[in-house]
């Protein structure tokens, strides 16, 4: 796995660009070979239409399972838990570690800073933070291939904490998107090359607006989640430009977003959603709620409103079972995207591990009744489910 950067460039919210064909759209939409496709000049702006052909397809006979968790929080108690165990970074991930690591490319959102520097932000009632000499390695043996940086943790211990973070996930070879040392640095697409295909990763975030990268100063890649703002046509519409005129293979935006303790997405943030996928995105990963929302397949394309926390110490809130999630897997098969899989999965205060048979169909059958006003078909999977990414009749 290698991955790269590429400059974000902002695109004016009241300009629109014309398309031009890229290897995978043509490829996708049965187009000309590839030997007889010329240099693209053109990218995705903020209202672009993009190729979204119905079944989507990227542009190689690649099979493979890319997977998706939420919150991955490692400071507080799983910190002092684990940072001095020997076994602290496998540890972690409990009996999910096999499954994890069986995984061909994996994105999380990365819930606290790493680093040993920085004091905690007045003004905020929680402060995370990982020491970077477990937490790095933790996130390397669990493969995580990207860690999602746009949150409202990342900014808790200043801005040598937050530069810290995406530095010393890239010395492990790990890819970062979502924060940095100014505005343009936090929009930069990440990319990422897993077997033969290459994928973009877009990081936003509505959250904590006082951490908001703003020109020369540090910050989050922070925009209003609103396809209608001016703000976040030109700061998301740039970095999905950025991300489209490298021509990935597959383009995924994870978004931490919406408010806490909410068990559907509001209407603003579906429509962002369909907004995302309208404009390139093939897989749009969301989390912030601390709890697991629907799932709606949309143009042939995944869209996890929520994927709840993964692993945490937080305390479990009365009526929402903030500790029971699932590792999302976006399966490809034969260069098509074929089918989300979804396995249940328990935190147990500062470890993750596989669900068993009670807390699996609490999972399912909340998953099915969260997902039903998006019509998203839904298959028993095992323990598990299996959501099919067909299209629309």
């Amino acid at each position: 796995m290698v991955f790269t950067s590429l400059k974000f460039k902002a695109v004016p919210a009241d300009v629109l660009f014309t398309v031009a064909p890229t290897r995978r759209t043509v490829l996708a939409s049965g187009g000309p070979a590839l030997g007889s496709l010329t240099a693209v000049s053109g990218c995705l702006g903020a209202d672009d239409d993009a190729d979204v052909s119905c079944p989507p397809s990227v542009p190689t006979d690649a099979s493979l399972r890319l997977g998706f968790v939420g919150d991955v929080m490692l400071g507080r108690s799983v910190d002092e838990r684990w940072r001095d165990a020997p076994d602290g970074p496998t540890a972690v991930w409990g009996s999910m570690l096999d499954e994890l690591q069986s995984l061909d490319g994996l994105v999380a959102n990365l819930e606290c800073c790493l680093s040993d520097r920085g004091e905690p932000r007045p003004g905020r009632t929680f402060h995370f933070r990982a020491s970077p000499k477990w937490a790095v390695a933790a996130l390397d043996r669990a493969g995580v291939s990207c860690a999602g940086l746009a949150n409202n943790h990342l900014f808790d211990f200043g801005p040598a904490a937050l530069t810290d973070t995406p530095a010393h996930l890239a010395d492990a070879g790990i890819a970062s998107a979502g924060a940095g040392v100014d505005s343009e640095t936090a929009f930069e697409p990440a990319f990422v090359e897993i077997g033969d295909l290459s994928i973009a990763v877009v990081a936003v975030t509505d959250q904590s607006p006082s951490y908001a990268a703003d020109g020369d100063s540090p910050g989050t890649a922070y925009a209003p989640l609103d396809p209608n703002h001016p703000l976040t046509r030109r700061r998301v519409g740039g970095a999905l430009a950025a991300a489209r005129d490298a021509d990935p293979d597959l383009l995924v935006v994870t978004a931490h977003w919406g408010p806490n303790w909410v068990t559907e997405p509001g209407e603003t943030q579906q429509a962002f959603a369909r907004w995302l996928v309208d404009n390139g995105a093939d897989v749009v990963h969301g989390h912030s709620a601390h709890v697991i929302q629907g799932v709606e397949v949309y143009r042939g394309r995944p869209i996890m409103y929520d994927t709840g926390n993964f692993v945490d110490d937080y305390a479990v809130k009365d009526g929402y079972r903030n500790d029971r999630s699932f590792l999302f897997e976006l399966h490809i098969e034969d260069g098509r995207l074929a089918a989300l899989e979804l396995t249940p999965v328990e935190n147990a205060y500062v470890q993750v591990g596989r669900a068993d048979e009670a807390v699996a169909e609490w999972l399912r059958e909340t998953l099915r009744e969260r997902s039903r006003p998006f019509g998203t078909a839904i298959e028993r999977d095992g323990l598990g489910l299996r959501v099919p990414l067909s299209c629309p009749a």
